[in-house]
């Protein structure tokens, strides 16, 4: 690990810090110049320069931040800051940050920042990730653009995240599981039986053999249900939790499959490289990463294929959805497998219940023509080491035209999550992970691949007939918002996560003012509302042209509110203050196809 690399991405991860802190509205940085800036801080003052951005944001450049200190004449002195740990200290008494919550938050930013550093390392340019696909491309992806400690991994060991980490590049193999039938409950959409996902996933001999590992210890295959399960969740949380129901054949290890995986940037979700037709598998991994403990919990895994076959139902029935080509990625199948003790117990912390099951997802592949090629929409915002943007590369291969290749782009997002939106009152979560584009062979964004479903799906607390029954009618597992927190979803995770850092990009390499984007986006808004007058209203309550929006503390959230603390449930964030919206003021651009 070179020592120039971690000096470098320390000092990235502080500008980082400065900025999405201040953009918080937890930090006040005070202007002492046209693009200078002084934080005063109880035991120092930083000063540094930055430009503003899109939402009330802050750019911080890192080669510029100077921590200001009493030295040991009484004097101030002003050095090159680079230590993000000493930053955070610094902050810690102005944030209100507790003891307790500070030393956890510094072993996540420095897991964040040993990554980056591991990944600095081993950065490819541009022109070579433009060639990879979508689930090797993954691996080289530099994580949440808004999250500080965005790869903080809490529970992963070193080894662990040499071996499992998306950055680590390494493929891996499934260990299976047979759980008992009084154990474990099966689900799957209406064309899928458990004998038919088994039957896709493993090949013949592999089954064979699996069989004859339950037929030897005397088992019934037939009375247990299949299941694969991530190697380090095998070995830090079933065989300890879980023994004795290894120790009874309740649970029964069958061996390792054959087929290779990749983690994605969620890590608990893997894509076969092996046979790419086969389902990605998103597994439990008892591990603290950025927001929540990244298990699954038991009323996702159960409802994940009737919500599958709802959506898609929808989809197959909406001539918009099909002319734009938007692909759904189902949650088609699953296994729960609740804990027998601790699921009985109120109050339990939710990371205890959710250490055992599974989801598989349809892959992209098939979807996908033959001059077609995908890559997750984070790509857009990576920088290789030589400071060449990966959305340059692709804005080349498409002929070089940005104006052209942004309107695509828009195109394909903006109009299918709209439509989802305020047509049928449902919103995904559309952040760099749950979002795919596909690219034509001319190298134009052609349309949108939207997956990640049961985790992040709402719906209009206001009945919409348009969508038809809910599927969680009686038991519900989907979250109910009023239109204004709906749109929500779009703002942060799109317009926020993505857009915000994404006009940045474009201004600087390829000319295109900041206003050209916010005012093309604002042109597809109004274009979908000329076209939909009868769902004036929906858009007028959840208007996504209001002047300000509410500010949704990611950071500040485990800084200030959870900390720690195992709580029994997934909360949720609640908005602190308003950020203004750039599409408020801006004049629309229409959409260049007329639409």
């Amino acid at each position: 690990m070179s020592a120039d690399t971690w000096r470098s991405a320390s000092r990235a991860l502080l500008a980082k810090a400065i900025g999405e802190l201040a953009f918080e509205a937890m930090l006040d940085p005070q202007p002492t110049e046209p693009d200078g800036y002084r934080l005063r801080l109880p035991g120092a003052s930083y000063l540094f320069r930055a430009r503003r951005t899109a939402f009330g944001g802050w750019l911080v450049d890192p080669g510029s931040v100077r921590r200001c200190a009493r030295g040991i004449l009484g004097d101030d002195v002003a050095q090159l800051a680079e230590d993000v740990q000493q930053f955070l200290v610094d902050a810690a008494p102005e944030l209100g940050v507790a003891p307790e919550t500070l030393a956890g938050y510094l072993g996540e930013v420095t897991a964040t920042l040993a990554a980056d550093v591991a990944a600095a390392e081993t950065a490819r340019p541009a022109a070579e990730l433009a060639d990879l696909g979508y689930a090797e491309l993954e691996g080289h992806l530099t994580g949440h653009p808004w999250l500080v400690a965005n790869k903080g991994r809490i529970g992963f060991a070193a080894s662990d995240v040499a071996s499992y980490a998306p950055e680590a590049r390494r493929a891996l193999r499934l260990p299976w599981l047979a759980a008992h039938r009084g154990l474990a409950e099966f689900r799957g959409t209406s064309e899928l039986s458990e004998r038919a996902v088994v039957e896709q996933e493993l090949d013949a001999g592999t089954v064979q053999a699996f069989r004859e590992v339950l037929r030897g210890r005397g088992l019934d295959p037939d009375t247990y249900v299949w299941l694969p399960v991530h190697p380090w969740q095998l070995d830090h949380v079933v065989r300890t939790l879980w023994s004795p129901e290894m120790a009874t054949g309740r649970l029964v290890v069958l061996g390792e499959a054959t087929d290779n995986y990749l983690p994605t940037q969620a890590i608990r979700t893997l894509s076969n490289m092996d046979t790419p037709d086969r389902f990605q598998v998103k597994l439990p991994l008892r591990i603290l990463n950025t927001a929540v403990w990244r298990g699954i919990p038991p009323h996702c895994s159960l409802s994940a294929p009737v919500v599958s076959q709802w959506l898609r139902g929808i989809w197959r029935s909406d001539k918009l959805l099909s002319e734009w080509g938007t692909v759904l990625l189902g949650e088609v199948a699953s296994v729960t497998v609740r804990h027998p003790h601790l699921s009985a117990v109120e109050g339990v912390p939710y990371t205890w219940l959710e250490t055992l099951g599974c989801i598989w997802r349809e892959p992209v592949d098939p979807e996908l023509a033959k001059d077609e090629r995908a890559w997750p929409l984070a790509a857009v915002l990576h920088v290789d080491p030589a400071g060449r943007p990966l959305v340059s590369e692709y804005i080349a291969r498409s002929g070089g035209d940005a104006e052209a290749w942004l309107a695509a782009l828009l195109r394909s997002l903006l109009r299918p999550l709209l439509h989802v939106l305020f047509q049928y009152g449902i919103t995904v979560n559309p952040h760099g992970e749950n979002v795919l584009v596909v690219a034509g062979r001319d190298g134009m964004p052609r349309r949108a691949v939207l997956k990640d479903l049961i985790d992040d799906v709402n719906v209009s607390a206001e009945p919409v007939p348009e969508r038809g029954p809910d599927p969680d009618s009686h038991d519900r597992v989907l979250p109910r918002k009023p239109w204004q927190v709906l749109r929500q979803y779009l703002v942060d995770a799109l317009l926020v996560g993505v857009l915000r850092p994404l006009s940045v990009l474009l201004a600087d390499h390829h000319k295109i003012d900041e206003d050209r984007l916010w005012g093309r986006v604002r042109g597809e808004i109004e274009s979908y509302r000329r076209r939909h007058p009868h769902l004036a209203d929906r858009m007028a309550v959840g208007t996504l042209l209001a002047p300000t929006f509410g500010r949704y503390p990611l950071n500040g959230d485990r800084l200030l509110q959870t900390g720690y603390a195992e709580l029994p449930y997934r909360h949720a964030i609640a908005p602190r203050g308003k950020i203004p919206n750039p599409l408020y003021p801006i004049s629309s651009i229409p959409p260049p196809d007329g639409w």
